[in-house]
């Protein structure tokens, strides 16, 4: 009930005059222009577009990083020799090697995917480290044990038992990857929800603005429950551990 009781204040103040609608634009204006945005097409188009972005940049980034998060949990030499320069890179903020971004890649898709996969290349990485190390030492005994190749190790032992902590760096890098196509589309694209937030800013559409905010609002959200169902999907072990 909160967020209606939310939009409802929101509503009236701006109404009353307590909130400039020139900044805070009522919640109705906003929804008037969701709904002519809809019918023009150019909200459906914008976010398919940045949906593509979002797709490829995690193929790209959360891909090798699974990859190297199990090699690294499993090979001291290898996480000896990585980890250094993951701790050196990841509290660079992203947003702030986009101008290096842009003169490599240009202004067209490619810098816009990059940007993406370097977001969620450090959550994944990082959590599937962490997932592998926390495995009980007793599991990759048994595989030994048993003769198991490296192979079947990454498959069989590390891959399932880091999966919780997998799907934790995966959700954070969807929330990462979001914010930073936002973020690259704002400068030098001609579609997507960041250029359609930006080219309103350029000309004071301040409704348009709210409902390419409230829409990346949205998509976060509804990333949050599909992968949350997808998680207890893959790892019902721990839904049943939770309950």
């Amino acid at each position: 009930m909160s967020p209606i009781v939310l939009l409802i204040l929101w509503e009236v103040t701006v109404r009353v005059g307590l909130l400039d609608a020139r900044f805070f634009p009522a919640p109705t204006s906003i929804a008037s222009t969701f709904v002519s945005l809809l019918q023009t097409g150019e909200l459906v188009f914008n976010t398919w577009v940045s949906l593509q972005r979002l797709f490829f940049g995690f193929l790209l980034g959360g891909i090798p990083a699974l990859a190297l998060g199990v090699v690294m949990g499993l090979s001291r030499p290898v996480r000896a020799a990585v980890d250094p320069l993951i701790s050196a890179t990841y509290p660079i903020p992203k947003s702030a090697i986009l101008p290096l971004i842009l003169l490599i890649f240009g202004l067209g898709e490619a810098s816009k995917i990059v940007m993406v996969a370097i977001g969620v290349f450090f959550p994944v990485v990082i959590n599937t480290v962490a997932g592998v190390l926390e495995i009980d030492k007793i599991y990759h005994d048994v595989g030994k044990n048993y003769g198991a190749s490296r192979w079947q190790v990454f498959r069989t032992v590390a891959l399932p038992g880091a999966m919780p902590l997998i799907m934790t760096g995966v959700k954070l890098g969807v929330g990462m990857g979001l914010i930073l196509i936002a973020i690259a589309e704002m400068v030098g694209a001609k579609s997507g929800l960041g250029f359609m937030i930006w080219n309103a800013w350029q000309t004071f559409a301040v409704e348009t603005m709210y409902v390419g905010l409230v829409v990346i609002a949205v998509l976060g959200f509804l990333f949050s429950l599909l992968l949350n169902e997808l998680e207890r999907f893959i790892i019902p072990w721990k839904s049943d551990q939770q309950g």
